[in-house]
């Protein structure tokens, strides 16, 4: 498995697993201390395994590399030998981890894509029929299935990008004593995913030590209310259906009533006048709920499904969770006091990574992906694009976006010197056993750059952060630390 780049990321080499017939075995002592020498398994392990007489095989050490298995054929021991068999080796650690997975003792790739691309990567075990003469000798060979050797599959990541995403996305989660947290890089311009990081981490080459929480693959398995961030699709379908303009005015009181909800902002303010543009800046939940009880529900639900939400984004990644989305029909008197404000429906990293590329890129919804090529071969290009907002409404929400992160926006303190940047701050109350929790929250941020022409999105999400819990103040930092070392990386000049 190789980065975008050709860095290894895993790869297999020859190895062998040691063997014995205990029974064959005559100095159960010596022998012991003598593999022990190079095997460095606990001398009393192998005297049991070897002293076992009434066992035929016994395995003394799986996957030792090719020199200490020739150490070990070199000793000559009567019912001692070995197996070949490879290995899997993960050159930098714990890079990508969850993405990459792992393989079992047999080789069989049991999570991420060495699970998903297991037939692709291993190849396939042959079968000869021989016949033998008296003596034993071989007299006929005939190849009934022959041996496949496995294709190298090439990402879509950067591991330059991944490290410094995977190392600014620990510092943020554990200075916050967060549950989790991930991280997306992509090229909102074709899909490619530059970075897929998780936090809390494990070795892929030690499997077994690994925990169900730091083997998740957050990015496309965990669901969350969005919260604010999804205001700008909220904004989004608004002013493409002609309900507001970016210089529309709206009179907004301190708390807005829907049925039997009273929803008011993040911090308590008099009433006040906004426009459409100074309520994404500000993250107005007033102001959002106001434009999208103007949109109306028929048409705001056609707009959460045309985004993609609700179902998978179709990534190159087993296992990928859809989100809850409610159906119009479900809709309640006090739904569209919530959704609006991104409550009441779930979402994945992965499904607002590809949201806003759409903002990012003129317009068109993309299917993210994660392989590059099988083989040598490009993977096939059958992403389906579709144009869900026009160049005019993209351009429009992305300048209004660059709006948070100025003086008065929520996330006014991120800043990468000599580019303008654009993207939007999330701080959702998580729920818990029916009603919203005052302890328990998911800070998000979602942004790119430059404003303008962007070619660079990244989406941060932190799970549980413990002292502050705001977007702008756990995530968005993390944002700006990805964006200053990946965009000169990659050539991207300030606009």
């Amino acid at each position: 498995v190789l980065d975008r780049n050709g860095k290894v990321l895993a790869a297999s080499e020859d190895a062998a697993d040691v063997i014995a017939t205990p029974y064959q075995v005559e100095n159960v002592g010596q022998t012991a201390l003598r593999l022990h020498d190079i095997l460095g398994v606990p001398t009393p392990d192998l005297v049991t395994k070897l002293g076992d007489r009434s066992s035929g095989f016994e395995y003394l050490a799986r996957k030792v590399d090719a020199a200490t298995a020739a150490r070990i054929k070199e000793l000559e021991i009567t019912g001692v030998s070995t197996v070949p068999t490879s290995r899997r080796l993960y050159p930098q650690g714990e890079l990508a981890a969850q993405v990459i997975g792992a393989v079992g003792t047999d080789n069989q790739g049991l999570t991420g894509l060495e699970h998903a691309e297991n037939d692709l990567l291993g190849g396939e075990n042959g079968e000869q029929d021989v016949v033998h003469d008296a003596l034993g000798r071989p007299l006929r060979m005939e190849t009934v299935e022959p041996a496949s050797v496995g294709e190298d599959l090439q990402t879509t990541i950067d591991a330059a990008i991944q490290g410094k995403t995977e190392e600014a996305l620990a510092q943020a989660a554990e200075h916050h004593g967060a549950k989790g947290a991930s991280a997306i890089v992509m090229d909102p311009n074709t899909g490619e995913i530059l970075a897929m990081a998780n936090w809390p981490g494990f070795d892929p080459n030690d499997l077994q030590s690994a925990t169900d929480e730091e083997l998740e693959n957050r990015a496309t398995g965990f669901t969350y209310e969005p919260g604010s961030t999804f205001k700008a699709f909220t904004v989004g379908a608004a002013l493409s259906d002609h309900v507001v303009t970016p210089r529309s005015s709206f009179y907004l009181p301190p708390e807005i009533r829907v049925y039997d909800r009273t929803i008011g902002e993040a911090h308590p303010r008099g009433p006040l006048t906004l426009t459409t543009a100074e309520i994404l800046a500000q993250s107005s939940n007033v102001g959002a709920v106001t434009i999208g009880m103007k949109e109306g529900a028929t048409r705001f639900s056609k707009w959460i499904n045309r985004f993609g939400f609700g179902r998978p984004t179709g990534v190159d990644f087993p296992g990928e969770e859809q989100g809850i989305v409610p159906k119009l029909e479900d809709y309640s008197g006090a739904t569209m006091g919530n959704l609006p404000i991104g409550q009441g429906l779930a979402v994945t990293p992965i499904q607002m990574a590809a949201g806003y590329s759409a903002i990012a890129n003129g317009g068109i919804l993309r299917q993210p992906t994660l392989i590059r090529s099988i083989g040598g071969q490009p993977a096939g290009d059958d992403t389906d694009p579709q144009r869900v907002l026009s160049a005019r409404v993209a351009a429009q929400l992305r300048s209004m976006l660059e709006g948070v992160l100025e003086p008065g926006g929520t996330a006014s303190a991120v800043s990468v010197p000599g580019y303008v940047l654009a993207g939007k701050t999330g701080t959702a109350q998580k729920v818990e056993n029916g009603t919203y929790s005052d302890t328990k929250y998911v800070a998000s941020f979602v942004g790119f750059a430059p404003a303008e022409d962007p070619k660079l999105l990244v989406a941060v999400v932190v799970d549980e952060p413990q002292d502050v819990h705001v977007g702008g103040a756990v995530a968005a930092p993390v944002f700006g630390q990805i964006a200053e070392f990946a965009l000169p990386y990659l050539g991207i000049s300030p606009h």
